[in-house]
């Protein structure tokens, strides 16, 4: 600093207390772009998975050994079911326990979830599995509203307190059609109850997606997203996608091809990010 501007700093105390907060702000700003080229210089080895409605942390039982033989730090969250705030802040928990770049997976409504809680410095990328991804301000009821409702959305059932449950039908014909009669069964006997105001109509305040490398599974038989929705979203992200001819639950009908993309998104975010 010059001498004159140190004698006009002195003078205008106004003046020096903004000098000073720019200067805090741009050694902020340093900082973070210092955290985040540091992520993405560094391999993952983290991978956060993030259920959807109607479902639990169990949902991933055939992804995280495929995971984990990789050589990758696995871990299933599970959502509180409360609040989208509430949810997000669990996997945000999750995050802070991980030791380095971490990839968050995110199916069916877990998309609005890792859209909301991934602008973390340590995620390194984002996947979409089958998944809403809001732009901001968006809900996921607002999002499966714009387009012909898929047949599964007429086996919602709420209760007197707005929560929402799949009926067995749903399950058996619409979320997990292609399963064995066991495994809806199961599905249909353990699944969790949604809050349709507090979540599904619960609209993002953060859009991590704009920030992160995107990578995008479209399930082309899925009965409760509209496939063609879930192209619009790869596409809106300029996603990496792939897609599989599977239901709703393709990384339960589809395990093998969900992990290898899964495993190549933490190999391959990098060069993501610099094509975006």
């Amino acid at each position: 600093m010059t001498w004159r501007s140190s004698m006009i700093t002195r003078r205008f105390p106004r003046l020096r207390a903004l000098c000073f907060g720019i200067g805090v702000l741009t050694v902020l700003s340093l900082s973070g772009e210092a955290q985040n080229a540091m992520v993405h210089s560094q391999p993952v080895r983290n991978i956060v998975l993030v259920h959807g409605a109607w479902a639990d942390g169990s949902s991933w039982n055939k992804i995280v050994p495929l995971l984990q033989q990789k050589g990758f730090h696995v871990t299933a969250v599970h959502l509180p079911f409360t609040t989208l705030a509430e949810d997000a802040a669990a996997v945000k928990r999750m995050i802070a326990l991980q030791d380095g770049p971490t990839l968050l997976v995110g199916h069916s409504y877990g998309g609005v979830v890792i859209t909301e809680a991934g602008d973390d410095p340590k995620v390194a990328g984002l996947v979409y599995v089958a998944a809403f991804a809001p732009e901001l301000g968006q809900s996921a009821g607002d999002l499966n509203n714009q387009y012909p409702p898929p047949s599964g959305s007429s086996e919602i059932r709420p209760d007197a307190n707005g929560f929402l449950q799949l009926t067995d039908k749903g399950v058996e014909e619409d979320f997990a059609q292609d399963l064995t009669v066991a495994e809806k069964k199961l599905i249909a006997a353990a699944q969790g109850q949604v809050s349709g105001p507090n979540e599904l109509g619960a609209r993002v305040d953060i859009v991590a997606w704009k920030m992160k490398p995107t990578f995008y599974i479209v399930a082309d038989h899925d009965r409760m997203i509209a496939p063609e929705l879930e192209k619009k979203f790869a596409e809106q992200m300029h996603a990496k996608t792939i897609h599989i001819a599977s239901s709703h639950v393709a990384m339960l009908s589809h395990p093998d091809q969900v992990a290898e993309f899964i495993s190549s998104a933490a190999g391959g975010r990098r060069s993501a990010l610099t094509s975006r």
